[in-house]
């Protein structure tokens, strides 16, 4: 990525994130470029997209909403009440309509983050992966889901999935049908080839 452009982009990013959540979209970014790079994806574009990907993480309900309307992003009820999952659909249309970034694997690889989905792309992958094992992680489990990574992005994927099922059910919390779409394409893809 030319040193400007990244320049601009962290300059972004300082504006609208805390060191924290700065210093996390930095490690993933390594992240991605590092899964790219072993499992043959677009290093720079998958850099991109970590970098950007919590670019709205910690907007405000009300300039989130507000520029879910001026992009045209409708939510459904649980999307509305979930204030997780808004930084990921939000961010992809916050990348598209105001850095005027229109690549396509870099935009879902945003938007689908946080919730994953069936039929997921090599780089919509790679940064659901790196985000659960970029170096700043430390929750329990981070380093079963790095080994797994560092073997299979699928095997990394169905552990981060699980992980966050888990979780959520755990806390009394919705599932995103996303996230059941993308555990269950796993499942399928794994009993299909005889490995569960």
């Amino acid at each position: 990525m030319d040193s400007a452009i990244y320049n601009s982009y962290v300059k972004i990013l300082k504006q609208r994130l805390s060191e924290y959540r700065l210093r996390h979209s930095l490690a993933v970014a390594d992240s991605c470029r590092e899964l790219a790079r072993q499992y043959g994806g677009d290093e720079e574009k998958m850099f991109l997209a970590g970098l950007l990907h919590d670019v709205m993480k910690e907007a405000s309900r009300e300039e989130t909403f507000a520029l879910a309307e001026k992009y045209g992003i409708t939510l459904s009820e649980l999307e509305k009440n979930n204030k997780k999952l808004w930084h990921a659909i939000v961010g992809a249309g916050y990348l598209q309509h105001e850095l005027h970034i229109d690549d396509e694997e870099v935009l879902t690889a945003v938007r689908y983050h946080t919730t994953g989905r069936a039929q997921m792309s090599l780089g919509e992958k790679i940064l659901f992966v790196a985000d659960f094992i970029s170096a700043d992680r430390d929750y329990d489990g981070v380093e079963t889901v790095r080994k797994k990574a560092a073997v299979s992005l699928e095997d990394a994927m169905l552990e981060g999935l699980s992980f966050t099922i888990t979780e959520l059910v755990e806390n009394g919390r919705c599932v995103h049908p996303d996230t059941l779409y993308a555990y269950n394409d796993l499942i399928m893809h794994y009993r299909e080839k005889g490995l569960i």
